[in-house]
């Protein structure tokens, strides 16, 4: 499972040395696996303590950053518990779930995918 977290990333200063980066993803690092595709969204979410995202697939790939809360993240047959500051990289086709590590608290992400060059369309409702 590929879950980066700012914790393990130096930042660097950059916009002429004025701003802090945490680079998650190297720019251009997925540019082979991602070529002619395209940005399919960009969204934020919040699962309430006892709820989960069900396991699901698509063709893209999957990114969730963890902006508050802690979950326990599967992706295929792994589990991991992700929490504030961490990156998600959730591979094309994968089945994947999440949920709140407590009935009491929630976990708030925003979720970004990539659809990838000749996927179908993804029917999201």
């Amino acid at each position: 499972m590929d879950v980066r977290s700012i914790e393990g990333v130096a930042p660097t200063l950059e916009h002429a040395e004025t701003t802090r980066v945490w680079w998650l993803i190297q720019p251009r690092e997925m540019r082979e696996e991602t070529i002619g595709g395209h940005l399919e969204l960009v969204s934020e979410f919040e699962i309430e303590g006892g709820g989960a995202v069900d396991p699901h697939q698509h063709s893209t790939y999957e990114f969730y950053y963890v902006i508050s809360g802690r979950g326990i993240m599967t992706i295929g047959s792994e589990m991991r518990e992700i929490r504030q500051g961490d990156l998600v990289k959730i591979p094309p086709d994968t089945v994947h779930s999440l949920a709140p590590v407590s009935a009491n608290a929630s976990i708030r992400c925003l979720a970004f995918a990539v659809g990838v060059s000749g996927a179908p369309l993804i029917d999201y409702t």
